[in-house]
């Protein structure tokens, strides 16, 4: 029995050894091959930098991307709900959203004040922000006269289908940031970018607020699964602002 014992104390004493040599060897590839060369698996358990009393970290990091969906659906998960996963508690929760979030912050454009001149320009900017949340947000872009990218204000959070906005904080952001023009944005967390009713009906109400404030809105984004649907493109705006905001669209700037 004692010999049995001390063989598994033994073997449970190599397989921690056998992680914290690992995690070792890993950062030492990241830094002779870059952070690219590391498997998923392999970049969780540096961001958890598992010590000797924390076996098993490995393992758990297989687990978490082969069962949990991948990192687009790591970065989905509500804090509280990842936290509550088998091994996992709050820190390390916590340490694996940080680090996706730093990565989707990384691809956003690198000026802090980008000049947006298209729908696609929009799109991409928005996409690594909107792009892996599991509820509806509302966005708010605010320009000045040469498109210069003063403020996104995110002035509403809302359901996995639903998101209610208020235009008076819609149009608060842009006063705000004394803009002469918005692009409205939202996203649709089942994928499909299609605009509903809703947003249409929505879109006329707050094109119609905003000439009362001599605000331009040259567009509503809709962002989906990896695509877009601008409202502009489509024909979906109000007559009344159509005019003034193409030259946006087909010009690359409003000037």
């Amino acid at each position: 029995m004692e010999q049995a014992a001390g063989a598994a104390w033994a073997g449970e004493r190599s397989v921690r050894a056998r992680e914290v040599g690992g995690v070792e060897a890993s950062r030492e590839r990241l830094f002779r091959l870059g952070a690219a060369a590391l498997t998923d698996p392999e970049l969780l358990c540096v961001v958890w930098n598992p010590g000797p009393r924390s076996p098993g970290a490995w393992a758990l990091a297989g687990t978490l991307l082969t069962h949990g969906g991948g990192l687009k659906a790591l970065a989905q998960e509500e804090p509280l709900a990842l936290s509550l996963r088998p091994g996992l508690g709050r820190v390390r929760a916590a340490q694996v959203l940080a680090a996706l979030e730093l990565g989707r912050r990384s691809q956003r454009a690198g000026e802090r004040r980008p000049k947006l001149r298209t729908p696609r320009e929009i799109a991409a900017y928005l996409g690594p922000v909107l792009g892996a949340l599991r509820r509806e947000v509302f966005h708010v872009l605010c320009f000045n006269a040469r498109n210069v990218l003063l403020h996104d204000a995110r002035v509403a959070e809302g359901s996995m289908n639903a998101c209610p906005v208020d235009p008076r904080e819609v149009f608060a952001a842009a006063l705000t940031a004394r803009a002469t023009a918005i692009v409205l944005a939202h996203n649709h967390p089942s994928g499909d970018p299609e605009p509903s009713v809703q947003d249409v009906a929505l879109t006329r109400h707050l094109v119609e607020g905003a000439q009362l404030l001599n605000l331009k809105v040259l567009d509503h984004v809709v962002m989906g699964d990896g695509g877009y649907v601008s409202m502009l493109e489509r024909g979906l705006l109000p007559d009344e602002a159509k005019e003034k905001q193409r030259a946006w669209s087909a010009n690359g700037g409003g000037g």
